[in-house]
Parts: C-alpha cells; sequence; structure tokens
C-alpha cells in the first residue's frame, strides 16, 4: 500500500502493518516518520529493537536471523533496516523479497532509504516491499509550496505569519529543510503564541538557504527571472565552480532545442522525452511548459551565449562570467 505522508500518523493509530518501507529526497521528513513508526511500536508493545545498517559487508542472512531471533522475555520486536545509499544490491535484493513473502508474527520492520530512481522503483524488490505493507515517499516541498509547509510548522507550535513573512522564511531557508525545521523552533522560543510580523521573522531568520544548481535549472525552466538571479548569486557566494553552472545550463538548452526541433518535425513529445532521458515528472512538465515561450531561434542565440560563457572562462574572451550567467538565464527564463 502506499500512502500520502500525511496519511502516516492516522494509520499508526491502527494495528500495526508488518512492513514499513520510507523513502526520498529529504532526510529530516524520513527521519520524522521513522520517529513517528518508533513511537507507534512502543505504543503497541513492540519493545525490543534492532537496528540493521547496510554498508559494506554487510551479511544479508543477519535480516533473516533478526526476524526469527526473539527476546528471551517474549516482547514484539522492531526491525529498524537502514539503506543509505538505495542500492541493496543483487542478494540484497532478494532478501528483501524473501522477508516480504515471509512476514513473521510479533515483528514489525521498518525499512529506510533515501531518494530513489525510477530504476528502482520498478525493481522487484521494491515492488514487493510496498505490496508487503506500507510504503511511503517523502519529499521536500516544491519551493511554491514551501511558505505553505512552513505555515503548517508554525501552526503546530500555535503560531502564524503573514503571507510576506513566510515567502520570507522561504526564501531564506530554501533547499535546506533541516535548517527551515530549525528556524520555526527558533520563532516558537523567541516570541510566545499568536500571529508574527514580519520585522519578528527578519530579526530571527538567518540566510541559510542552500542554493544549488538542479533548482537554477528548474528556475530556468519555471521561468521565474528574480529567482535565477537570486540562485546565482548564492552559488556565486558560495563559490560554485562556473564550468559545472555552465555545463547545467547548456545540458539544458541542448535538450530543449532537440525537443523542440523534433517537435517541429511532426515528432511525439512524449516519445522525444524519453529519447532525452527525461524521467522525473517535475521536469517533464517543466519542459513542456517551457517549450512554447522559447523559439528555436532563442535556443540557438543562447547556445552560442553559452559558448561565449565558455570561452570567458577559459580566459579566450573578456567579460565577468556571472554577469553572463545571469544574461543568459534570464534570456532563458522570459516569458
Amino acid at each position: 500500500m502506499i500512502l500520502r505522508p500525511d496519511q502516516l500518523p492516522g494509520i499508526l493509530e491502527k494495528p500495526l502493518a508488518p512492513l514499513y518501507l520510507l523513502h526520498g529526497n529529504e532526510p529530516l521528513l524520513v527521519l520524522e516518520a521513522a520517529d513517528l513508526i518508533r513511537a507507534a511500536a512502543r505504543r503497541q508493545g513492540y519493545t525490543e529493537r534492532e537496528t540493521l545498517v547496510v554498508g559494506q559487508g554487510f551479511k544479508w542472512d543477519s535480516l533473516n536471523a533478526a526476524a526469527g531471533n526473539f527476546s528471551l522475555f517474549g516482547g514484539s520486536k522492531l526491525i529498524d533496516l537502514r539503506i543509505p545509499n538505495g542500492k541493496p544490491g543483487r542478494d540484497g535484493g532478494d532478501a528483501l523479497q524473501r522477508h516480504a513473502r515471509n512476514a513473521t508474527d510479533g515483528v514489525v520492520t521498518l525499512i529506510t532509504l533515501p531518494e530513489l530512481d525510477w530504476a528502482a522503483r520498478k525493481a522487484a524488490w521494491f515492488t514487493a516491499l510496498s505490496e508487503a505493507g506500507i510504503a511511503v515517499e517523502l519529499n521536500a516541498p516544491e519551493r511554491e509550496r514551501l511558505p505553505e509547509w512552513i505555515g503548517t510548522r508554525l501552526a503546530r507550535q500555535k503560531q502564524s505569519a503573514a503571507p510576506e513573512a513566510l515567502a520570507f522564511i522561504a526564501d531564506h531557508v530554501e533547499g535546506n529543510l533541516l535548517a527551515a525545521h530549525q528556524e520555526i523552533l527558533k520563532l516558537g522560543l523567541l516570541h510566545g503564541e499568536g500571529r508574527l510580523s514580519l520585522e519578528d521573522v527578519q530579526d530571527a531568520v538567518l540566510n541559510v538557504a542552500r542554493y544549488d544548481i538542479d533548482k537554477l535549472r528548474h528556475a530556468v525552466l519555471d521561468g521565474d527571472p528574480a529567482r535565477c538571479v537570486r540562485l546565482l548569486e548564492g552559488l556565486q557566494g558560495e563559490g560554485a565552480a562556473p564550468p559545472l553552472v555552465l555545463w547545467a545550463l547548456a545540458n539544458e538548452i541542448r535538450t530543449l532545442a532537440a525537443l523542440s526541433a523534433g517537435v517541429a518535425a511532426g515528432q511525439q513529445l512524449a516519445g522525444l522525452l524519453k529519447t532525452e532521458r527525461v524521467f522525473d515528472e517535475r521536469r517533464r512538465q517543466a519542459i513542456q511548459r517551457a517549450l512554447p515561450r522559447l523559439p528555436p531561434a532563442a535556443l540557438r542565440a543562447a547556445l552560442l551565449h553559452a559558448a561565449k560563457i565558455d570561452r570567458v572562462i577559459k580566459g579566450l574572451a573578456a567579460g565577468d562570467v556571472w554577469d553572463e550567467f545571469q544574461q543568459l538565464a534570464l534570456r532563458l527564463a522570459r516569458r
């Protein structure tokens, strides 16, 4: 069974399922969900817990042994299996499938994984685990949903804030959900229950946003010029390598150009996206929205601009590389 994250607390009020599978791109949310399951297990009498961490040299027989090794006191048991790299391998995949098929009374298994790619989601072991128990995907909220997420967290500590205050927090913690969580807790300590003003938030919140190149690519595709500028300033401030930034932008331009040319030639966009290996659903949607506003001529000009930036990076042409990045991003993000 696959659940949304908000469904998990209600499900845990019922007798526990034999297996829980948590995965996603946000460690904070995975950790919080795992804590909820561990707390529910304690409430329901699972007094023993055995933690297994999969790493180099891990023996998968220990999973089977843990399921059959009951306490002398006869209590129920929680197996806490953690796979940090999300890749159990062939032996691990076989062991996980056997474990999913052979549920043991009095044993609940909690499996935590990082973000999984499309290939892992189609693997037999992942399917077997999802069908045997409850699977929850825990991803960080998208940028446009981040103020809402912050507002929900503030409400848990009986606080609220105006939209502009929520937007301010989101701008300063973007890409760093753990820092967002810490800033929200700090607001709870500094101020009592009730509504927070923009001034309250500005005085308390630190600039802890983690700017990364992938977010820049999404901002370009979303046509968000202000965010492009902010992200580029952050990348420059953090000392990001210009060749890496250029690679990311140029790769996105080439993908858009290939898709645009294919559509112009009468090919189906779905097939072209598959050929270009665009599998992430959010990126697919962003590309579909970007293509109509970026004609072939604009993409050709962007590729020429990227080539100029390459010469600037190599010292073969004059110019400020970060100014050039900004101009290129704004060219692509135009609406």
